[in-house]
Order: C-alpha cells, then structure tokens, then sequence
C-alpha cells in the first residue's frame, strides 16, 4: 500500500490529488506539519508513504519517478518525498525537528523557520538525508517539478508542463541510456511501443521476460529438428524472443516495475536461452549426421569466460582509487567521434549482434557454420577487450579497496582444497612478485587443459595435472588479489575448468559425453554467473556451504580428471550427467531461495551490454 499526504491549502483547479491517485496513493490531506505527523502517525509501518506539497506543479512522470521507484529507501523531486518502510523512521525524526525552535532546528542543519512559503517535503529530505538515510534525485531532464511561490510563477510553471509530453519522454527513458548498434537502431524503436502496450494491459516485466524465455526454447526446438524450414522458424523466433528480451527492460524502467524476482530472472534468462539454442542446433546438427557438440560446448565456453573477464576487471575496479591511465584517456577520445563508438560496440560482440548473426546464419547456413562465427567473432571480441583491459590495467596506478579483493576471491570460487593449499602456502606467496598470482593461474590452468587434450582416454596424465592444478590454484589466491593484473585469476580459473571438461569429454570419444560435458559446464557456469549478480547486489558471493558442496573449481576438475582415469568411456559419460545433475539441483534451489528472499538485491544491469 501507498500513502501520500498533501501538505498545506489545496490549490484551486489543481489536480494534483487526482494525478497521486492514478499513481496508486491513498491521498490525505493536512494543513501543516503537526497534522502532517499525526496522519504519518496513522499511517501503517509496512505502507509507503510520500509528503508532497499541495502547490506542487510538474508532470505526473515526474512524480512517478520520485513516488514510485521501488528501488530506493527514499526519493525527492522539488516539493515531493516519498520514504519506503525502511526510511519511515527518519521521516518521522525529521518532521519531529520540523517543529522545533529555530535554534534547535538549525543545530540539526535544517533551515531555520517552517512558515507558510516553506516547502515541507524539501524541508523533509534534507531532515532524512541529515538522519543517514540516502534521498535519491531522479534527473528530470526536460521534465518539470516546481512549487511556485506566486500565481505568475504558476502560471509559468503550468505553460512549462505544456510545452513537454512527459509521454514521450517517458518512453524515450524507457531505452537503455547506452546499448549496442543493432539494439539501437533495428529493436527498441519498436520494442518500447510492445513495453508500453504491454503497461497498458497490466502486463509485468516479469510476464514478459518469461515470454522471451519460452519463446527461446520453442526455437531451440525447431533448430533441434534438424530440418532446413526448422532452422529458418529458429532464426525467427530467436530475434522475437531478443524483441521481448528488450521489452522486459523497457517495460521496467517504463512501468518503474522493478523486483527481486525480475533480477533473478533478467539475469540469469539470457545465458540459459542462448545456451539452450546452442543445444538445440547441436541436436538439429546431429539429427543431418554433423556431430558439433565440441563446437557447442567450445562457444559456450569462450562465452562464458569473455563474461568473466569482463565482471572480473568491472569488480577490481569498481571502486579503486587510482589516476585515469592513458589507455582510458585514448578510449575517452575515441569515443568522442560519433562513427568510432558504434564500430567499437559492434566489434565486442554484443547480445544483440551476436544474437542477430546467430538467428541469421540460422536461418540461411548450418549449426557448424554457426559454431564457426561464434567461434571467430567471440575470439576477437575477447582477444580485443582483454587486450584494452590489460593495458589499462598495466599503465594504472590503482589502489584496490578491500572490496575488490574480497570480490575477487568470490569470483575465484576456490573450494577446500585450495583453501588448505592456499592457508599452507601463505608464507611463501608473500614472497613472490606482484604478477605471480595471475600467472601460476595461468600456468596453472593452460597445463591442466593441454594435458587432457593431449593425452589419450584414460590415462593418468590429465589426473596427476589435476593434482598439480589444486597446488597452483591454491597457491594463487594464497595472499589477497589487489595486484594490477589480480583480475585475470577467476578468468583463468573459469577457462581451466571448462577447457578441461570438455578436452576430457571429447577424448573420451562416445556418444553422449561431450552432451553430458554441455549439461555440466551448463550447471557450473549458472552458479558462477549467480556469484556475479550476488556481487553486484551488494549482498556478496553464495554461503559458503554451497562452495564446498559443490567441491570447488579445483574440487570439481579432481572429481573429472579421477572418473577419467578410472572408469570407462561409457561410464564417463554417466557419470559427467549425474554429476551435472547434482550441481544443478544444488545451484538452482540455493540460487532460487535466495533471489525469491526479501533479502535479495534488486539488480538491474544498466552497463555495458553482454
């Protein structure tokens, strides 16, 4: 439920009270602030409550985005607040010093005097943001939200809110503020006219984002037929499900319907149909006597750790304290030109490119030829940003903050093992130069991988570089990651991983496994892309209990690597799907406790696409 209490002498002709009620408030009127606490006063604890000021004049979208965003325990515009339950309290001891002498309000910081120019809810604000609780401000932009002092002030104000179709500027907000070429130019044209459609019928982003998903998986069912007419309905209805995938989004900041189960799902749905289309092609490719499942497996692969790259670099330099490194200094030049912006967004390869050359090549060529642009196109893409981000990186003088650090050792998802490598080898990693821990991960892994490639099925190479790899993984994180170069251990440790399933998959050399390899490394990467949502909501990595249950990146490649070695191929590839089976069950019922919690984070990527 929400409240607004009206603040002062109603205005004639204004419909001020109406606009609240079509936002969802219960309005009540007060006359001046000993009122104003005594209608807080009845106000229940759970409810929403806004005070705004009766002379208030602006555009209803205005109020919508100080009023109604749920994603924040107070916000203001210029004559109205609003407090979620969690900033109830200080509203209450703010308006409590509203109505105290002038010297005790001033040794509080609020202005001197309430009278009847005053604007109560700015007087509020500054109270609230005084008591600790941050008041967020909306950017208005060409959106107008005033209390005018005099009827000519009013009445310019009135011709200012004319002059504006707080509609379109709406709509137009309702658009990510920085996204992708085709995104821009051939989708949210129209995508946002299908968000506000779909506001108008009560439809939520939640609904919407749901719709994309099943629409994924229906094309990942006619790639799966293996049929020329199968592939070209896939590509269609791969780009409709990016269409509503960008719908959601839209709707969201349209509507300002945002929740912790639309985090969730925005979240983790576009990995899962992606990689469900990628499934689905390898099936339709097997079904025409093309086996591609190590194409599948190796895009979802380079995929996934381009990601990790990226959250891992975006983590270690969330918050450090550093000078802007002439790399930075060049990418902001660049970016000045118009043309260079959109070739340097199109050449990383963004969900809606990538997704439109994979819809297109679909439709009109074959799952390997498919494969085989992922392939080329993810790989320069992640060769260009990881370059970009090691030079920043190596010309930057950063200081990590202790969060970074943490963030990373999440990120690193080490299991016991390590951990009991890493507690013994802690002398001596603080010995070793700055650049070691990347680099014994590096090694680390790049040996691992390249033994199981090489080494024929059941050999006990790959298990001897699986023991090895728990040392040098261990010994990596052994003292905190605030090194420059720090950010590339969870990468390493992702590749490694990953690489190492599917070179021990393919090896094996029956079918099945290198399917049982997708479902596996399908579960894994979920639990890791839900470490870096977590992170990002403030909340910090999975509990710990899951971690170990899960046994770890390294925990996780021992397992493999022993099964490799003592079972057959057959057995293998059972023992890979149980395996996955496992994690997913595990992963998915902690990841969906928590994100259905009312402790979970609402988090809405608004960065760099993905």
């Amino acid at each position: 439920m929400s409240t607004a209490i009206l603040t002062g002498p109603p205005v004639p002709g204004s419909s001020l009270e109406g606009d609240l009620r079509s936002l969802g408030f219960d309005v009540r009127v007060s006359p001046g602030a000993d009122r104003t606490a005594e209608l807080l006063a009845e106000v229940p604890g759970a409810d929403r409550v806004a005070v705004v000021d009766a002379r208030f004049v602006g555009h209803v979208h205005s109020l919508r985005l100080a009023l109604t965003d749920p994603r924040f325990p107070a916000a203001a515009v210029p004559g109205a607040l609003t407090v979620q339950p969690a900033g109830r309290a200080a509203l209450t001891r703010a308006l409590a010093r509203a109505g105290e002498p002038d010297t005790a309000r001033a040794a509080a910081g609020a202005p001197a005097a309430i009278s009847s120019d005053t604007v109560l809810p700015d007087v509020l604000a500054q109270g609230v943001e005084t008591d600790g609780t941050p008041v967020h401000r909306p950017d208005l932009g060409s959106l107008v939200a005033t209390v005018p002092g005099d009827p000519q002030a009013r009445n310019e104000a009135r011709q200012a809110v004319l002059a504006v179709d707080d509609e379109a500027v709406r709509l137009r907000s309702s658009v990510k503020a920085r996204d992708g070429f085709f995104t821009t130019y051939c989708v949210s044209p129209y995508s946002r006219h299908i968000a506000r459609w779909c506001a108008r019928r009560g439809l939520t982003p939640n609904q919407v984002t749901t719709a994309s998903l099943i629409t994924a998986l229906i094309a990942a069912g006619f790639a799966a037929t293996g049929t020329r007419a199968g592939f070209a309905v896939a590509g269609l209805l791969l780009l409709l499900s990016f269409v509503l995938d960008c719908a959601d989004g839209q709707l969201a900041r349209y509507s300002l319907q945002y929740s912790t189960m639309g985090a969730w799902l925005d979240a983790t749905f576009d990995r899962a149909k992606e990689y469900a289309f990628y499934a689905g092609l390898a099936l339709g490719a097997a079904r025409a006597g093309d086996d591609v499942w190590a194409l599948a497996l190796g895009a979802m692969v380079l995929q996934t750790c381009r990601h990790v790259v990226d959250f891992s670099f975006n983590e270690a330099n969330h918050d450090a304290v550093s000078n802007t490194s002439p790399t930075a200094a060049l990418s902001d030049k660049l970016d000045s030109v118009g043309w260079t912006v959109w070739v340097r967004r199109m050449i990383v390869l963004p969900i809606g490119e990538r997704w439109a050359m994979i819809a297109v090549l679909t439709a009109v060529t074959t799952p390997r030829i498919v494969f085989y642009a992922l392939l080329v196109g993810c790989g320069f893409a992640a060769c260009y940003t990881t370059a970009g981000r090691l030079l920043r990186s190596l010309t930057r003088k950063a200081t990590r903050t202790e969060r970074a650090t943490r963030a990373l050792a999440e990120l690193a998802d080490s299991g016991p093992l390590a951990e009991t490598v890493a507690r013994a080898a802690r002398p001596l990693a603080r010995r070793l130069p700055a650049i070691a821990p990347p680099v014994i991960a590096l090694l680390g892994g790049g040996a691992l991988a390249a033994t199981a490639a090489l080494s024929p099925y059941g050999s006990l190479w790959p298990l001897l570089a699986a023991v090895g790899y728990v040392l040098t993984s261990g010994l990596a994180v052994a003292r905190p990651l605030g090194g420059a170069l720090d950010w590339l251990v969870p990468p390493a440790f992702r590749a490694a991983e990953y690489g190492t399933i599917l070179a021990l998959a393919a090896r094996a050399d029956v079918d099945g496994a290198l399917p049982a390899a997708f479902g596996l490394v399908s579960a894994v990467a979920y639990h890791h892309y839900d470490t870096v949502y977590r992170i990002r909501g403030g909340t910090g990595a999975p509990p710990q209990w899951l971690v170990r249950v899960i046994g770890g990146h390294e925990g996780r490649i021992l397992a493999v690597a022993l099964l490799a070695a003592l079972v057959t191929a057959t057995d293998f590839t059972i023992a890979l799907t149980a395996l996955a089976v496992v994690v997913a069950l595990v992963v998915l019922v902690e990841s969906i406790r928590f994100w259905v919690s009312s402790a979970a984070p609402a988090v809405h990527d608004e960065g760099e696409p993905a």
